[in-house]
């Protein structure tokens, strides 16, 4: 990767969001089908590192909850991120880590869409085609190179 810095000072964003999800009894009953939503998408990516920054997509406001919409009924998520610079280099880097956290954790029926928020990057079209096409994305992970830095981005604890 580039040694120099596209946004070398970014705006670092206060978490203060517990991830602590409040226990409900049919959370416990074997019996009720577990319907996922926002919180508990935004729960699988908020850690997930920055591949410019030591910080997580969440610390850099890249990410965030009231981007996320999910029908339970079609097992539809739609996630859309915000990149740090209308220019970022790394937006489709940021979509894929978010789309392979994802595809590793959601069970097979969901649908996943991925885009960059509109009007917040100067290639969101191109950005968004190449995240929700399933052969380039296929294509990018058959990359050893790129597949290890995805892999490092999705590196997290939850103690960040």
């Amino acid at each position: 990767m580039d040694e120099t810095l596209q946004n070398a000072n970014p705006t670092i964003y206060d978490v203060t969001r517990s991830s602590a999800r409040a226990s409900k009894p049919e959370d416990e009953d074997e019996g009720v089908a577990d319907i996922f939503d926002a919180e508990e998408v935004f729960d699988l990516i908020r850690h997930i590192n920055d591949p410019e920054h030591p910080l997580t997509l969440e610390q850099l406001n890249v990410t965030q909850l009231e981007h996320i919409t999910i029908d339970p009924v079609s097992s539809h998520v739609t996630i859309k991120f915000t990149p740090t610079i209308p220019h970022c280099s790394m937006a489709t880097l940021i979509g894929l880590c978010i789309r392979v956290r994802l595809l590793r954790a959601l069970p097979e029926r969901f649908k996943v869409d991925i885009m960059v928020r509109e009007g917040t990057h100067q290639s969101e079209h191109a950005v968004n085609k190449q995240l929700n096409d399933k052969e380039r994305v296929a294509a990018a992970l058959e990359n050893n190179h790129l597949l290890e830095v995805v892999n490092q981005c999705l590196a997290t604890t939850v103690d960040k």
